[in-house]
């Protein structure tokens, strides 16, 4: 049975979080002397003195009408990498707690369990990319705090079956974290809609990828309430800059525009993999639900080193577990997968 004060560190459940001053006081101010901010202004066009909500209220409550959640259940970090960050120093105690990752995954799970100290358990993918069910419930061991899977994953593009995912959550009394950093690509819906049924899931997004706003590093978390309260309690009082705040709230008003390149991104993905697979130097392209695909070639590290010389800069995922001899592409305009073609279509081994 889960429950959430049993996973927690006992330190953060004393934890006092930081009060600040925007925290303090609610409400419209006259003359704001209260947070020993500049009063002049800031020597820019824009005026960035004051600090920003703490709790980016206006950007929740926008998200909540996208999303079909309420804004009580969101979560917004510096990148999701914040959000991942959070989980490990709120529930896993360092030394003692362990985590199951599922590679080849993305790499900063395992970063981020190494900088808190926390012991990583790794159950393969199985050949074709889908959770071992069997060797994780081998893995669970008392002390398992966090399960992450990715889906679609990083580096493989797949979706994670469904019906495996739903068995963790109804079978792992710890948190079990989905992430869906390209969920806007893939024919599966997110699990945002099932957070009333599991009080153990954690949902990761990004306004990095679909979105195009990788540079202001804003990503999202959605849970139960009482998960959220967690996150905001350890989390830095103002994670998310002003700057940030106002061109996100610009971006959200676009969704039209993020529709379309979300259909022109899946129509051309479908393009490139169909012209890729007809050159004798690509041996598998596998299955695909995000805006980058993984191949194999006959001479990764050569291929990767050829395009690099032509400025085109694909990912070597070589050296992932699973993924030997491949390349990871991202889908570009239509333009930059005609130049990538053009360079794979003259490579020649050395």
């Amino acid at each position: 049975m889960f429950n959430l004060d049993n996973l927690l560190r006992d330190n953060i459940k004393r934890l006092v979080p930081y009060s600040s001053a925007r925290d303090e006081f609610k409400g419209e101010a006259m003359i704001s002397l209260d947070a020993n901010e500049n009063s002049h202004g800031s020597p820019l066009s824009t005026n960035y003195n004051r600090y920003p909500d703490p709790m980016q209220w206006k950007i929740k409550y926008k998200l909540a009408d996208i999303k079909g959640v309420p804004p009580q259940n969101i979560f917004l970090g510096n990148g999701s990498d914040e959000a991942i960050d959070i989980l490990y120093r709120a529930f896993c105690r360092p030394g003692i707690d362990n985590v199951i990752l599922c590679p080849p995954t993305y790499g900063m799970y395992e970063v981020s369990a190494n900088i808190n100290d926390v012991t990583i358990r790794k159950v393969s993918l199985t050949e074709n990319f889908q959770l071992d069910l069997a060797a994780l419930e081998t893995a669970i061991d008392e002390n398992t705090k966090m399960i992450f899977v990715c889906s679609p994953n990083n580096p493989t593009g797949n979706d994670l079956d469904r019906e495996d995912i739903e068995a963790l959550l109804n079978n792992f009394d710890g948190i079990v974290v989905i992430d869906e950093a390209y969920i806007n690509f893939s024919r599966q819906r997110s699990f945002i809609q099932e957070l009333t049924e599991y009080p153990n899931l954690v949902i990761l997004q990004t306004l990095s990828k679909a979105w195009g706003l990788a540079a202001l590093r804003v990503g999202m978390a959605f849970a139960s309430e009482d998960i959220i309260n967690v996150f905001n309690k350890v989390k830095p009082p103002y994670n998310i800059n002003e700057a940030s705040q106002q061109l996100t709230l610009e971006a959200l008003e676009n969704t039209t525009q993020v529709n379309e390149w979300i259909k022109d991104t899946v129509i051309e993905r479908g393009n490139l993999i169909q012209q890729l697979a007809a050159l004798p130097i690509v041996q598998k392209i596998y299955p695909t639900d995000a805006n980058f695909f993984l191949v194999k070639v006959t001479d990764a590290k050569g291929i990767y080193n050829a395009l690099a010389e032509k400025g085109i800069i694909v990912r070597d995922r070589s050296k992932v577990e699973l993924c030997a001899g491949c390349l990871r592409i991202t889908v570009g305009t239509k333009d930059e997968n005609a130049a990538l073609l053009a360079e794979l279509k003259q490579y020649t081994p050395a």
